[in-house]
């Protein structure tokens, strides 16, 4: 009786050992399989991680290039604000003949700023402000053909602004092309009338920018008042455009 229970005594550990045996076993393949899922998924997310960092460094790189390519909103928008900004520059008529120099570009610099600004920041691609002179050319000539050196003037704010900030993701460098924009139109005028005198219509026309042109002081004067206006604007023009991105009114 001992002999047959020390027997089943010994069975019974055998079978206990042997349940150990196939349960670590199991828990070793378990294991396994739970570490062999983890290595997959983080290599999948570590993929992931990698083809979304490169898709950002990607569009960073596209946004940061100096030169990008317009598109067919960008061109209705900048279409629309040059159509703002002639409806408000309607006065240019009834002060064109007024024989002080840089009338117009007082009467005009606030409107002339305030909107190209917006323009340039809501299209924030170089040659957004040479694209609204063009425009904006395209029907002052008809009022006063000089006029059409603003698209000059244009081309010199854009370089000034992008040789100082090199693209226009900073606000201030559409501040800083707004500020120069009407401003060098003063020289401009100066040097296509002194330069090319055939462009004016008559003494009359050459003698409007001549008068206060000559006395240094009242040129400077007057120069400076063109400059603080521009500025004005400009920054009058990027205050409203800020508020409009923060309203959800509007997005670059």
């Amino acid at each position: 009786m001992e002999e047959e229970k020390k027997d089943v005594k010994q069975n019974d550990i055998a079978e206990l050992l042997i349940d150990n045996i196939k349960s670590i076993e199991e828990e070793q393949e378990a294991v396994a399989e739970l570490a062999y899922i983890a290595s997959v998924s983080e290599n999948y997310n570590s993929a992931n991680v990698k083809d979304a960092t490169s898709g950002k460094v990607q569009g960073v790189h596209k946004n940061n290039r100096l030169f990008q390519k317009y598109k067919i909103k960008d061109m209705v928008f900048l279409a629309i604000i040059t159509a703002c900004t002639l409806v408000t520059g309607a006065v240019m008529p009834f002060v064109s003949g007024i024989q002080v120099f840089g009338i117009i570009q007082i009467c005009l610099g606030l409107q002339f700023s305030i909107l190209p600004v917006i323009g340039m920041m809501k299209v924030r691609k170089p040659g957004a402000l040479l694209l609204q002179s063009i425009f904006i050319s395209i029907f002052l000539s008809f009022m006063f053909p000089p006029m059409v050196s603003i698209i000059l003037c244009a081309l010199i704010a854009e370089v000034v602004a992008l040789l100082i900030f090199r693209s226009y993701k900073n606000d201030w460098a559409c501040v800083v092309a707004g500020t120069l924009y009407m401003p060098l139109t003063l020289p401009m005028l100066i040097l296509l009338y002194n330069v090319f005198p055939s462009i004016s219509k008559g003494k009359d026309a050459e003698q409007m920018f001549m008068v206060g042109s000559t006395n240094f002081g009242v040129a400077i004067g007057i120069s400076v008042a063109v400059v603080a206006i521009c500025f004005v604007g400009s920054v009058i023009g990027m205050v409203i455009m800020r508020e409009l991105k923060k309203a959800g009114k509007l997005k670059e």
